[in-house]
């Protein structure tokens, strides 16, 4: 680590003292000479017009801009529906940056109607050759919501109703601003604080490894408007329970420095009913279980970021970066439970209370460096982050047992547990980028991940007057991990500079793992030390432009995280415990993809067919307890095979709508016989999001989604099938700077889960379903015209 840091600062050193300037692009939109908002500006850079390596959007004055980039070619589309799309060739030079386009005219499209006047709305979605860029200010119908509610209207992500996120049937991983953070609890991140969600289907070398099914990058938002600029928001709902929320960004930049901050809050109540039951087949006198679950929570999240960035010249920049989140969870839950014989006579049942108080505290930092040179090709970053999480929870339980006429019998049992977590997460990034033939670059680079957790878990009785702590319930759990990655990747192409036939690039990265874990009783221990190798490749083959296929090859490893293995019994639910496994083993996954992609005019096509294939897959595993608990236990079940069809569809069939719809299509088999001889599933499973746009009036523009998750398969049975339509309405008020937005999310109150499951020991059926149906209000005002409004989207969540 040492020998990073020393590396880290004398890059720096040496880039400042050899500092050379580099570009900037600027310019104004207009259209019968009125400025242009809204619009959408991307830079790619030649020879390969398909991959996009910077965008932007106008501001209310029309005014963009691209700074601290690359000298060298580019081709610069400037797009925005009800007009023609903007092409035009950049040849950025230190002789002619900055880069300056005054009054760059939009033409009108010539079948725009005449009722209709065209609203200025932001493209949704931004196509690379890695996956597609979902720009979050686009989704206005997550007002208020959190990152949670943005991806589950991001196109082939799938989000259960428990908040599980996977991409193809498979959990993905999660970046904040392309780094590891203890931010992955994407509840955690208001929707207002992102600019955009970068999905990576097909991870290159350069990416860690640990990507199963690839990566969902979330871009936090940073204003880079010059001059002094600002938003406040707040606004306020109902479903069930009243909720509301507020938010405040101010920012101001200079030549050479940039300092912005931003604080968001949200406050909210929540109601819950679960349902369940469980036939124990060799269990005569607990045979059938019945239990009726009502949860009332009211919830509060803080969060407040900090970013300064200083450029010293154009040829190197510093960032720093602050995060601080705040988050409480007070949930009263009762449940009530029944225990029948097989001949259905009573056997017993009990009304179980509980209060549990949760609390918790991030703060993430992270110093980021990038110096460019005077060849655009050849390119050095650095940074150096850590996020420290502190988290608490407290629960009170009480147990009264109840006779067959719900009757209170015998005296109240009280419980008490606390569950506290310390981590920290590290990382350390070097990459360097160079080319090293006519037609070659060469990406290398190091990542280092450090991860320190400690959990406390302590569970106590009252006896008489006073709480026992039970030494068998009652643990400290530790863990560590380092994993120091390196990796290679090059990159060529056959053809012209001006316009490759075929692209191909292949990689290797390669990953030393060292991590170990025990418990303070030494009830636990364990050790991993391994070093591991990823391959990848990827082949492109251009028809032009605008078309061309891809295949893709990645070895990609699922490490099990702490809460998988932690070995601490959580018993809220003494009839339904679960726990992490500390004897969980890697997961290795080779996956293969061929993908087509073609834009028209005003339609384009993503069509992806898949295959992956993983040994020692993680699945959650249900096991019958003698005393007619099922515990709920991560386990290595032995294979896990899915093959399957992705598609993304844009079209924007009238100049006042466009749509994006997509769908996957998959099959997938899982193996667990090494468990249990009925653990193998196979099943089709698909989901599939349709988002609709409308430029209804001037300044007004209307969104309606709907979404459908089929049933899934697990090791033992089926999950349900998910869907609703979120409904969104945005107003601009005045001269633009103010908008009043309206949401209805859940609109026909469907979104609800549950499960099923089918052993030789017990079969069992879940249905939950909260206040998902909602309705709220949100008012905005912005101060400085030139400040691109981004705290005018994205105010409220139907459920936090």
């Amino acid at each position: 680590m040492k020998k990073i840091l020393i590396l880290f600062c004398f890059s720096i050193l040496n880039s400042v003292a050899f500092a050379q300037k580099s570009g900037s692009i600027a310019g104004n939109l207009t259209a019968n000479q009125e400025p242009i908002e809204f619009a959408t500006i991307t830079l790619s850079k030649l020879p390969d017009s398909t991959k996009i390596v910077y965008f932007t959007s106008s501001d209310s004055l029309g005014h963009f801009s691209f700074e601290n980039i690359n000298l060298g070619n580019y081709l610069m589309k400037v797009s925005l529906i009800g007009y023609k799309t903007a092409i035009q060739n950049i040849d950025l030079s230190e002789q002619n940056s900055p880069y300056i386009l005054k009054d760059l005219r939009l033409s009108t499209d010539d079948k725009l109607l005449n009722e209709v006047v065209v609203t200025s709305q932001k493209k949704l979605i931004e196509k690379t050759t890695e996956g597609f860029i979902v720009n979050a200010n686009a989704n206005i119908t997550q007002l208020g919501g959190t990152a949670t509610d943005l991806l589950k209207n991001t196109p082939t992500v799938s989000v259960d109703a428990e908040g599980a996120i996977t991409l193809r049937g498979k959990t993905p991983l999660i970046l904040i601003n392309g780094r590891n953070s203890n931010l992955t609890n994407t509840d955690q991140i208001p929707a207002s604080s992102i600019e955009s969600i970068e999905i990576i289907n097909s991870a290159s070398a350069k990416y860690d490894a640990n990507a199963e099914s690839g990566i969902i990058n979330i871009k936090l938002k940073k204003n880079t408007q010059n001059g002094t600029n600002g938003a406040i928001a707040i606004g306020g709902g109902f479903g069930s329970r009243e909720r509301a929320n507020s938010a405040l960004l101010i920012n101001h930049k200079t030549d050479k420095w940039n300092i912005g901050l931003g604080y968001d809050n949200r406050f909210a109540g929540r109601t819950k009913r679960i349902t369940s039951n469980r036939t124990n087949f060799n269990l005569p006198d607990k045979y059938y279980i019945n239990q009726d679950r009502n949860d009332e929570r009211v919830e509060r999240l803080q969060n407040l970021k900090l970013n300064l960035d200083f450029a010293p010249n154009e040829k190197n920049a510093f960032a720093f970066e602050a995060i601080g989140n705040l988050e409480g969870q007070d949930n009263d839950e009762l449940l009530n439970s029944i225990i029948q014989k097989q001949n259905n006579s009573f056997n017993t049942g009990n009304n179980r209370h509980s209060w549990e108080y949760k609390r918790s505290k991030v703060a993430e930092f992270a110093l980021n460096y990038n110096h460019k040179y005077d060849n655009p090709q050849k390119s050095l970053s650095a940074s150096i982050t850590s996020s420290i999480e502190n988290g608490k929870e407290n629960t009170d339980i009480s147990t009264q047992n109840i006779d067959e006429n719900a009757n209170n019998i015998g005296a109240i049992f009280w419980q008490r547990t606390h569950n506290y977590e310390n981590g920290v997460i590290s990382n350390a990034k070097l990459d360097y980028t160079l080319p090293i033939s006519e037609k070659g670059i060469l990406e290398t680079g190091y990542k280092g991940i450090f991860r320190s957790i400690k959990t406390d878990f302590e569970m106590a009785d009252k006896l008489e007057n006073s709480y026992v702590i039970n030494p068998a319930s009652s643990n400290i759990f530790n863990f560590n991990e380092q994993v120091h990655a390196v990796y290679a990747l090059y990159h060529s192409y056959f053809g012209t500079a001006e316009q490759p036939k075929v692209k191909y690039e292949f990689g290797l990265r390669a990953e030393q793992v060292n991590n170990n874990g025990e418990t303070q009783n030494n009830s636990t221990h364990f050790t991993n030390n391994y070093l591991k190798l990823f391959p990848t490749a990827n082949i492109s083959y251009f028809i032009n432009a605008d078309e061309f296929w891809k295949l893709s090859y990645g070895k990609r490893i699922n490490r099990p995280g702490l809460g998988q293995l932690n070995p601490f019994v959580d018993i809220t639910d003494a009839l339904n415990p679960h726990s992490g496994n500390p004897n969980l083993k890697p997961e290795i996954i080779h996956a293969v993809e061929i993908s087509y992609n073609k834009e028209w005019d005003k339609v384009s096509l993503s069509s992806n067919v898949f295959y992956r294939h993983a040994n020692n897959t993680i699945r959650n595993f249900f096991i019958a307890q003698n005393d007619g608990s099922v515990l709920n236990l991560p386990n290595n079940i032995g294979t896990a095979d899915s093959y399957g069809l992705e598609n993304i569809f844009t079209a924007k069939p009238t100049d006042f709508y466009d749509l994006n719809a997509s769908i996957s299509l998959f099959q997938q088999k899982l193996n667990g016989s090494n468990v249990s001889s009925d653990a193998i599933q196979s099943s089709f499973n698909w989901y599939g999001k349709l988002i609709n746009n409308f430029a209804l009036s001037k300044g007004g523009k209307l969104q309606v989604i709907a979404n459908y998750n089929s049933a899934a398969t697990t090791p033992q049975g089926r999950l349900i099938a998910l869907y609703n339509v979120d409904l969104g309405f945005q107003q601009k008020l005045g001269k633009g700077n103010t908008r009043l937005g309206l949401v209805v999310v859940d609109v026909f109150n469907t979104l609800k889960s549950g499960s099923k499951n089918f052993t030789n020991e017990f079969t069992s059926s879940r249905s939950q379903k909260a206040d998902t149906r909602a309705v709220m209000l949100t008012l905005a005002y912005t101060f400085k015209a030139a400040f691109k409004e981004k705290l005018l989207d994205n105010k409220f969540s139907k459920e936090f």
